[in-house]
C-alpha cells in the first residue's frame, strides 16, 4: 500500500442525528470513487461501515466505524480521505464524541426532511469545543415537499451567519452546481451568482492581500484562495454547506472535489488539543521527522483478535516494529504489524505518516485516551478531555448463571473500557452492581451485546437511586477506645470538628495536631475511621459527601495505641460529630431534554410535574417538534421511557445529565432513613 505524504491527506467525522443518512452517504462515496462494487444497504445489512451484527439487527449505527477512499486532485496527485461514520442516536453519543479527537474537519449530516435536531445542535456546539473544522451536508435533497431555503435560513439562524452554501441542487435536485468556481447556473431556490459571491466575499476577508485585489477588480481567481479558505474553516469563519442525496448518487463526486480541494491537511488544520502533566500546551507538529505522538479514540474489544486501539497519528512516523509507550508506562511495545481499518476489514501497512488513522492489536495497556509516544518523549502528555454526559441511567446486573461472576465482571470492564459513557459501580451496603449509561436503550443495548459477542446471560432489575448525604453545620466529635484483655491493650483517643463545603466539593481531611498529641504515623487510621463512617452513612446509609473534617487533639498511649484503636477512635468520633451537624439527605437533579411533537407538550410538561420536575424552556424545531428542557429528580424518572413512549405514541426522545446534588423532601427523608439500621459500634 502506498505511503501519503501529510498535505494529501484528509480526515473527517460523519456526524448528526440519527437517520440522517451517514451511514449511507459514506456507502455511496465509497461506491462512486471505486472502493466498492456495488452500494450497500443499511436495510440489508450490507453497508461497509455497519457490520456489527447488532448494527445489523437494529438497522442503524452504535460504535463508531472507520474507512477511507482514495482521490486525486485536479492535477492527478493522490490524495486518501479517512472517513469515519458515527452513531446519530443520542444514546450513543459517547461513540460520536470519541470521533472527534481523531479528524480535523466534522461533517454534520442533515435529513432535509426534517431539519434541524437535537444532535444537530450537540454535534456542532461540541466540534467548536474541540476547534474542528465545521461544515455541513444536507441529505434527501431530492425527497418530496423539502423546503431548502427555509432549512438555509434556520441554519443560519441557529448557527450564524458563518453558514454559507458552497453548492446548490439544481432546478430538479438530480444534481448540485458548483457555487465557488462558478457563478452560472440555474439552482432551486437561490441565485447561484449571489451564492457565488457571498462565499468568496466571506473567504478574501481573511486576507487584506487578496481583500485589496477584489475590491479593485470585483473579482478573483478562485485558486488562489485555499489558504484563505482554510483559514476561515480553521476560525470558524465559514461553516461551508453542500447537498446531495446519499441514496441516489447525487452530489458525490462534488462532494470529494469539497473535501480533496476545500479542507485542510494535518499542516493547516488547528493543533490537537494536547497538554503536558503541569499544564502547559503540548504543540504536536504533523512532520514525520519528529518524535512520533498518537492518541487513541476508540477501544474495541474482538473475541477473536483481542483489544484493539484506533489511533490518529499526529506526529512522527509509524514504521513496522515500531517501538512505542502507553502513556507513562515503562514497558515499551512493539508494533509489529502496523493496520488500517476499511469497516471490518483490517490491512497491513508499512508505515504511517502524521495524519493517518491506524490501529495496534493485542497492547493490553492501551485504554481510551491513550497517548502513544517514542521514547525520545517523556510521558506525561495528554489530550484534553472531552465532556462526555455522565452515566445515570443505571441497572443493577447480575450473572444469569451461578459461578459466572468472574466472567461477568471481566466482560462488563471490556465493555466500559469501549465507551466512555458507561460506568461500573459497585454498591458494598446493597451487594449489587450496577451499569451506568446515557439511557435505558444504551444499557440494554449493552447488555445485548455481551449475549452476542461474549455468551453472557445477563439479569437485570431496579438498583437503588444514588442518594448521598451531607451536614449543614458545624460540629464537634469525642471518642476514646480503651480494651484491655489481659495481655497488651488498645488505646485511643480522638477529638475533631466537621463542617459542611460547598456542594460537589468532596471531602477533605485535615490534620492540625500539634505537640505530637497523636503521633504522624497514627494520623492516617484517623483517617481511616472517619471515611469508614463517610462510606457507610449516616442518615439512610449512603455515602457521605461534602465535608471537612479536622483532627485537632488527641491522646496515645506509648504502649497500647495501636492503628486499630485509632481506626475504631476515628470512627467513634465522627458519628458523634455527625449527630449534632444537622445531617441532611441529598438526591440526584438531572438535566433533561425531551424531543418530541409539540402537540405533546401540555401532556410532557404535566408528567414531568408529577415527577417534581421543572420545565426551564421550550424551543419549537423543524418538523413539528419541540424541544423541552428542564430539571427532575432521577427518582421521578423510574420507568420514564415507556410513558415518554405513551405520551408521544413513540415519536419522543429524551438525553438526561447529572446536573446537582440537592436535599430531597422531608417526608422522602424518614421514609429512607427508617428503612436504615446502623451496625452498633463495639466498646
Amino acid at each position: 500500500m502506498s505511503q501519503y505524504p501529510v498535505e494529501n491527506l484528509r480526515t473527517i467525522a460523519f456526524v448528526g442525528h440519527g437517520s440522517s443518512g451517514k451511514t449511507t452517504l459514506v456507502e455511496s462515496l465509497l461506491y462512486r470513487n471505486g472502493m466498492i462494487k456495488e452500494v450497500g444497504s443499511v436495510e440489508k445489512g450490507t453497508t461497509v461501515c455497519d457490520f456489527d451484527p447488532l448494527e445489523k439487527e437494529v438497522q442503524h449505527s452504535l460504535r463508531t466505524s472507520v474507512t477511507h477512499l482514495d482521490a486525486q486532485k485536479d492535477d492527478g496527485t493522490p490524495v486518501r480521505i479517512h472517513l469515519l461514520d458515527t452513531p446519530g442516536n443520542p444514546d450513543y453519543v459517547g461513540q460520536a464524541l470519541g470521533a472527534l479527537d481523531a479528524v480535523k474537519t466534522v461533517c454534520v449530516v442533515i435529513d432535509a426532511t426534517k431539519g434541524i435536531e437535537l444532535m444537530t445542535r450537540r454535534m456542532m456546539a461540541w466540534a467548536k469545543e474541540r476547534n474542528l473544522c465545521r461544515m455541513i451536508v444536507i441529505n434527501k435533497i431530492d425527497q418530496p415537499d423539502v423546503d431548502l431555503y427555509g432549512l438555509i435560513h434556520q441554519l443560519r439562524e441557529a448557527f450564524g451567519n458563518e453558514v454559507l452554501p458552497l453548492n446548490l441542487p439544481n432546478k430538479d435536485c438530480s444534481h448540485v452546481i458548483d457555487c465557488f468556481d462558478n457563478d452560472k447556473g440555474e439552482s432551486n431556490f437561490a441565485s447561484v451568482e449571489a451564492v457565488h459571491n457571498a462565499f468568496i466575499e466571506r473567504v478574501v476577508e481573511m486576507d487584506d492581500a487578496t481583500m485589496e485585489k477584489y475590491l479593485e477588480e470585483g473579482t478573483v481567481d478562485p485558486k488562489i484562495l485555499h489558504a484563505p479558505l482554510t483559514k476561515a474553516l480553521r476560525l470558524g469563519h465559514i461553516i461551508p454547506v453542500c447537498f446531495t442525496s446519499a441514496k441516489n448518487l447525487i452530489g458525490m463526486r462534488d462532494l470529494i472535489k469539497v473535501f480533496v480541494r476545500h479542507l485542510p491537511n494535518p499542516t493547516e488544520a488547528n493543533a490537537p488539543l494536547f497538554y503536558r502533566e503541569d499544564g502547559s500546551e503540548y504543540t504536536t507538529i504533523p512532520d514525520a521527522s519528529r518524535p512520533i505522538v498518537a492518541h487513541v479514540f476508540k477501544v474495541v474489544n474482538d473475541p477473536y483478535i483481542g483489544k484493539i486501539g484506533l489511533f490518529r497519528l499526529h506526529q512522527g512516523l509509524i514504521t513496522k516494529d515500531a517501538t512505542l509507550y502507553v502513556d507513562d508506562g515503562k514497558k515499551p511495545f512493539k508494533i509489529a504489524h502496523p493496520m488500517m481499518l476499511q469497516g471490518k476489514e483490517t490491512m497491513e501497512v508499512d508505515e504511517m505518516n502524521p495524519g493517518y488513522i491506524g490501529a495496534v492489536a493485542k497492547v493490553d495497556d492501551i485504554v481510551y485516551g491513550s497517548v502513544l509516544h517514542d521514547a525520545s518523549i517523556e510521558g506525561g502528555i495528554h489530550m484534553k478531555k472531552l465532556s462526555f454526559p455522565k452515566p445515570m441511567f443505571g441497572l443493577a446486573v447480575s450473572p444469569a448463571r451461578r459461578g459466572d461472576e468472574g466472567r461477568m465482571s471481566e466482560v462488563l470492564l471490556k465493555m466500559a473500557s469501549e465507551d466512555p459513557t458507561l460506568s461500573i459501580e459497585h454498591d458494598a451496603v446493597m451487594n449489587e452492581t450496577v451499569l451506568r449509561g446515557v439511557s435505558e436503550q444504551h444499557i440494554k443495548t449493552v447488555i445485548r451485546r455481551m449475549a452476542m459477542q461474549f455468551k453472557l446471560e445477563i439479569q437485570t432489575r431496579t438498583p437503588r437511586i444514588p442518594y448521598r448525604e451531607t451536614i449543614s453545620g458545624k460540629a464537634e466529635g469525642h471518642a476514646r477506645h480503651k480494651k484491655q484483655t489481659g495481655g497488651a491493650g488498645q488505646f485511643g483517643e480522638v477529638f475533631l470538628r466537621v463542617e459542611p463545603l460547598p456542594r460537589g466539593a468532596g471531602f477533605k481531611f485535615v490534620d492540625q495536631i500539634k505537640g505530637g498529641a497523636i503521633p504522624f504515623n497514627l494520623v492516617p487510621a484517623v483517617e481511616k475511621g472517619v471515611r469508614e463512617v463517610l462510606d457507610s452513612g449516616y442518615v439512610a446509609g449512603y455515602p457521605i459527601q461534602d465535608v471537612r473534617v479536622t483532627v485537632y487533639d488527641g491522646k496515645y498511649h506509648p504502649v497500647d495505641s495501636k492503628e486499630v484503636a485509632f481506626v475504631s477512635a476515628g470512627r467513634k468520633a465522627m458519628l458523634e460529630a455527625l449527630a449534632n451537624a444537622k445531617p441532611t439527605l441529598l438526591e440526584p437533579i438531572v438535566r433533561i431534554e425531551i424531543e418530541a411533537p409539540d402537540s405533546c407538550m401540555g401532556d410532557i410538561t404535566g408528567d414531568l410535574a408529577s415527577r417534581r420536575g421543572q420545565v426551564s424552556g421550550t424551543e419549537n424545531i423543524p418538523g413539528g417538534m419541540m424541544l423541552i428542557t428542564g430539571r427532575v429528580p432521577l427518582t421521578g424518572l423510574d420507568g420514564y421511557a415507556n410513558r415518554l413512549n405513551a405520551l408521544t405514541q413513540g415519536a419522543g426522545s429524551y438525553t438526561i445529565e447529572l446536573d446537582a446534588y440537592e436535599p430531597v423532601p422531608a417526608q422522602l427523608q424518614a421514609d429512607l432513613a427508617s428503612k436504615f439500621q446502623r451496625k452498633a459500634e463495639e466498646d
